[in-house]
C-alpha cells in the first residue's frame, strides 16, 4: 500500500507545477495536459473534454456505487497587491506560495492522490471516479457542467475547496433576476401616464419583506437583495418602465425553480433569471461521509461560497485543506502541513466507508 509519506511529497511537487503553469478560466489547457500526462505516468487510464480531465479507479464495476472526487484547476487573475511573483511556487517558513495553491490547487493534489491510494484496491465496495475540472471559478459552462454526463451515475461527491478540512454539509445556490415593472409614459407636469417607478416600489418592498415558508435548518431564510435599479430618462417624463436587479441566495430548503415560481406568483414585475444552474446543495448529517469527518474531530457548517457543488444533483461534501479566506487574496499560499493533512483525512475519511 502507498506510504501517506510519499502520497504527500508527490502532491507537492505537483502543486508546485501547477502553480508555475498560468491557469486563469478558459486557459487552463496547459494544467490540463500536465495532470493528464502525470496520471497517464501513474498508469491510470484517463478521458478528456476541453479542458477537463477524468478517471475510473482500475477495477471499476458497474454494480458498485460511485463515488465523485472533484476539484478544479483553473485560477483567478492575481491581484495588483501581489508582492511575490505569482507562479514562482517558491517554499518558505512551511508555506507553499503561488496563484491557485490555495484555491484549490492543495485540494486538487490531495484529491488526485486519495485517488491514487485506492486506485488499485480490489477489495472496495465503492468505485471512485476522478474528475479535475475547468471554468470553477467563473462557473463555467464548460467545465464540471460539461462532463457530468460522460461520468455515468454517481452516488455522492466530495468536492475539493479549501475548507480547513471542515465539513461543508450546505452551500448556498444562487439566482440573479432581472426584473422590469411597466408604467405608461407621461408629462411630468400633468396628471398623465402611470409611474413605473412607482409600480416597481411595491415589488421591491415585496422583494424586501417576504419571507419564504421553509427555513434552512443549516442558513435559515432565502436572501434577497434588490442590488441594481434604473428607470426615467429626464426629469419631465414619466418613465414607462423601471429595470431592477434582484440577488437571491437560495438555501437547500428549496430548488431553484421552486423560489422563482413563489416570486412570480407574488410580484407584478417581468422576472427572467439570468441562469438557475447554480443549485442550493446539501448532504444529510447521517450520511456515512459525514459521520466519517465527524468520527476524526470534523465540524460541520453551511458555505456562504459557490463551488462546482451548485452543478451536481448527488449528495456532495464540500472539504479540502487550505483557508477559503485566503483565497482570491495577493502572496496567495498553504501550509504544507495542510496538504499532508488533506491526504490523511480524506484517506481515513473514505477508507471507513469504502
Amino acid at each position: 500500500m502507498t506510504d501517506i509519506n510519499l502520497l504527500y511529497s508527490q502532491a507537492v511537487v505537483l502543486l508546485q507545477q501547477l502553480i508555475m503553469i498560468p491557469s486563469f478560466s478558459r486557459e487552463e489547457a496547459l494544467t490540463a495536459d500536465l495532470i493528464e500526462k502525470y496520471l497517464s505516468d501513474k498508469g491510470v487510464e484517463t478521458h478528456r473534454k476541453m479542458n477537463n480531465i477524468w478517471a475510473f479507479n482500475l477495477h471499476f464495476e458497474e454494480s458498485k456505487p460511485t463515488i465523485l472526487l472533484n476539484s478544479h484547476h483553473d485560477t483567478v487573475k492575481p491581484n495588483s497587491g501581489y508582492t511575490r511573483e505569482p507562479f514562482d511556487a517558491k517554499m518558505d517558513e512551511g508555506k507553499l506560495y503561488g496563484l491557485g495553491s490555495n484555491d484549490a490547487g492543495g485540494c486538487l493534489v490531495s484529491l488526485i492522490h486519495t485517488f491514487l491510494y485506492f486506485y488499485e484496491r480490489e477489495d472496495l465496495k465503492y468505485n471512485f471516479c476522478l474528475a479535475t475540472t475547468a471554468e470553477e471559478e467563473i462557473s463555467g459552462v464548460n467545465g464540471l457542467e460539461l462532463i457530468i454526463p460522460e461520468l455515468g451515475h454517481l452516488d455522492f461527491g466530495i468536492v475539493g475547496e479549501p475548507t480547513l478540512m471542515q465539513l461543508a454539509i450546505a452551500e448556498k445556490g444562487l439566482m440573479v433576476l432581472d426584473c422590469v415593472a411597466h408604467g405608461k409614459s407621461g408629462h411630468a407636469a400633468r396628471e398623465e401616464g402611470v409611474n413605473a417607478i412607482y409600480e416597481a416600489m411595491a415589488d421591491i418592498e415585496w422583494f424586501r419583506t417576504y419571507r419564504f415558508p421553509k427555513e434552512s435548518e443549516v442558513f435559515g431564510p432565502v436572501k434577497m437583495s434588490v442590488t441594481v435599479i434604473n428607470a426615467g430618462s429626464q426629469h419631465n417624463v414619466v418613465p414607462a418602465s423601471c429595470n431592477f436587479v434582484v440577488d437571491v441566495r437560495v438555501t437547500d430548503a428549496y430548488r431553484n425553480e421552486e423560489v422563482l415560481e413563489i416570486i412570480r406568483q407574488h410580484v407584478k414585475c417581468d422576472v427572467t433569471p439570468r441562469s438557475i444552474r447554480l443549485k442550493p446543495s446539501k448532504i444529510a448529517k447521517e450520511h456515512p461521509i459525514v459521520q466519517a469527518g465527524i468520527a476524526l474531530g470534523r465540524t460541520t457548517y453551511g458555505s456562504p461560497t459557490t463551488s462546482d457543488q451548485s452543478l451536481l444533483d448527488i449528495p456532495s461534501l464540500k472539504v479540502g485543506p487550505g483557508d477559503s479566506a485566503r483565497s482570491h487574496t495577493a502572496d496567495e499560499f498553504i501550509y504544507l502541513e495542510e496538504i499532508k493533512e488533506g491526504i490523511e483525512l480524506y484517506i481515513k475519511m473514505l477508507e471507513s466507508i469504502v
